[in-house]
């Protein structure tokens, strides 16, 4: 009977012992990382230049940084408005001085001799070209701009990390030093 009543506990401890340990492995304790993840994607800094190459400022509002927007657009408009303006005037005086040539006089530039008409088509014309070398380099400023600004993000500027300036007195010479203090927190 021993023997019987022996087996029959053997049986209800093994059973039990399967059935919690069915139930400890099936509730499994998930622990949260606290520690954001940030993914870095190496090709952001080259859609951000390939944006802004394609319509300029589109590329600082792929980096969302809306406020530069405007100053992309003053500066591109800006530099437009002066090469117009001065190909215009280049190309009054060149029309005039031709004019001049072949025997016809105009009432807009009458009063200059050749001479003036000549160096005024010096003048417009090398601004024009200043005006145009301005727009291509406000053009490429976008660009790198936006390309920089987005290499620049990824970086980690956690406050675990710092440096920072220190003035700190010297005990032997009673002058006050400069140096970095270089902290990182765990």
């Amino acid at each position: 009977m021993n023997k019987f009543f022996f087996t029959i506990f053997l049986f209800v401890t093994i059973g039990t012992t399967t059935v919690l340990a069915q139930l400890i492995t099936d509730s499994v304790i998930v622990a949260k990382d606290t520690l954001k993840s940030n993914d870095i994607d190496p090709l952001t800094p080259a859609k951000a230049a390939f944006y802004s190459a394609v319509l300029p400022g589109l590329g600082q509002a792929y980096n969302k940084k809306y406020w530069k927007i405007p100053l992309v657009y003053g500066a591109l408009g800006t530099s437009l408005y002066f090469y117009i303006s001065n190909n215009r005037n280049y190309h009054k005086y060149r029309d005039a001085y031709k004019n001049r040539l072949e025997g016809y006089i105009t009432d807009d530039l009458a009063f200059l001799d050749n001479n003036r008409l000549i160096a005024g088509q010096k003048f417009y014309q090398r601004n024009r070209d200043l005006s145009a070398l301005v727009t291509l380099a406000f053009y490429a400023l976008n660009i790198i701009d936006a390309n920089v600004d987005a290499a620049l993000i990824q970086f980690n500027v956690d406050e675990n990390i710092s440096v920072r300036p220190v003035i700190y007195p010297n005990d032997v010479t009673f002058k006050t030093n400069v140096g970095l203090t270089i902290n990182y927190n765990f």
